[in-house]
């Protein structure tokens, strides 16, 4: 039995004799299926091609895969006086990273942002433990790997320790999230692609689908905006290396906000 990986997002399905026949993640009109069809990676075979970077990212421990595989994402390590969490997740573990994680005080949680990169969380939650995966109920019909692990919460904030708060903003998928974190480096919003960090990496934008080109209509993304307000943020953390908002992020946002509503009026 082989818990395969969509070639396209990345994400890894339960196990299985044979590969499923859809991916209902690519199948979404908020992406899509590879032009050659779709197609499946064991864990093998991707870790036999590929290797986990690990790196700072503006002040943050990143880890990636090389060369890019599926949607690209890297993945960021939060480290709290109050316990570790993974934010967002990438397709492949390594003894490598484990230890560097575990040199660091080890994970005692995983949250991810939306579907799109729920890629080997169980992988991931088994290297450390089982620790829990935070994921938002309005996205449990995403989740292709179900496990013990995963925490589907309801509501719209979770403060996983003094430091890390889950924060719903919905927007791209109704149960997406950010994380906010509170650091002695200025207090953070990990946004994954919630909050896109565009390339003049003062603003940000938003979608409903990226690769297809929907934009996000304005009440979802007035919504976002309400709930961020109670929160302060001197800096947003993007989906990929070095898209990233570094200082003066609440005011960046606040001014996106207001320029989005404005083209899409």
């Amino acid at each position: 039995m082989t818990c395969f990986l969509c070639l396209q997002c990345g994400v890894q399905f339960a196990a299985a004799a044979a590969p499923p026949d859809h991916c209902p993640i690519c199948e979404d009109e908020r992406q899509y299926v590879r032009w050659e069809g779709q197609a499946w990676i064991t864990p093998e075979e991707l870790a036999a091609g590929h290797r986990i970077v690990i790196k700072d990212d503006a002040g943050v421990l990143a880890l990636g895969i090389e060369p890019r595989f599926a949607i690209g994402q890297r993945a960021l390590l939060a480290q709290t006086p109050h316990g570790n969490v993974l934010w967002d997740c990438i397709s492949m573990v390594s003894d490598e990273a484990v230890a560097e994680i575990n040199r660091r005080g080890g994970l005692a949680a995983i949250a991810i942002s939306h579907c799109h990169y729920y890629s080997a969380m169980v992988e991931w939650s088994e290297a450390f433990g089982g620790v829990p995966i935070y994921l938002h109920a309005d996205d449990r019909q995403w989740i292709m790997r179900p496990h013990p692990a995963v925490v589907s919460w309801e509501g719209e904030t979770r403060a996983l320790n003094p430091s890390l708060t889950l924060i719903r903003c919905g927007g791209h998928f109704a149960g997406g999230q950010v994380l906010h974190w509170k650091r002695a480096g200025g207090d953070a919003i990990l946004a994954g692609d919630i909050l896109q960090v565009t390339p003049t990496r003062r603003h940000v934008s938003f979608m409903y689908s990226y690769p297809n080109y929907i934009p996000l209509n304005a009440a979802k993304v007035v919504g976002i905006k309400a709930a961020l307000e109670p929160f302060a943020f001197d800096h947003i953390y993007g989906a990929w290396w070095n898209q990233n908002v570094i200082g003066d992020a609440k005011t960046a946002f606040a001014g996106s906000v207001a320029r989005y509503l404005a083209a899409i009026a």
